[in-house]
């Protein structure tokens, strides 16, 4: 992909992020896609996502920078909801939650193939616990 179209490309993943389109993210996802230190595959990713969106119905993210090189992706975002649903076994707070976010990833074919960043779930548990 060319620069712009990377650009244009996390525009959509932001949008279906921000939809909750699972069907949607999961388009955007290699099946096998790798995660540091996080369970491997596109299920696996959906299933933390749902699992967010359990215990936070109204999760949003901004995307607070983007950098491309090649099929490289360095993404910071914004992320924050209240905690209104069991999210990670904490029974509902009702806490704004808001994180920051710092990811890369490694774009194939048009789906995430390699992802890398801060761990979002400790830094929600550590606000909500």
């Amino acid at each position: 992909m060319e620069p712009w179209e990377t650009r244009e490309w996390f525009a959509d993943v932001l949008d279906a992020l921000n939809r909750h389109d699972l069907d949607d993210l999961r388009g955007f996802l290699q099946p096998g896609v790798r995660r540091a230190h996080l369970p491997a595959g596109a299920d696996a990713w959906i299933e933390e996502y749902a699992d967010l969106l359990h215990g936070f119905p109204d999760w949003q993210w901004k995307r607070i920078q983007l950098l491309v090189e090649d099929d490289r992706l360095a993404v910071h975002l914004r992320g924050g909801g209240t905690h209104t649903g069991v999210f990670a076994h904490i029974a509902a707070t009702r806490r704004r939650v808001s994180i920051a976010s710092f990811a890369m990833w490694r774009v194939e074919h048009g789906r995430i193939a390699e992802a890398s960043g801060t761990d979002d779930a400790a830094q929600i548990r550590a606000a909500i616990g």
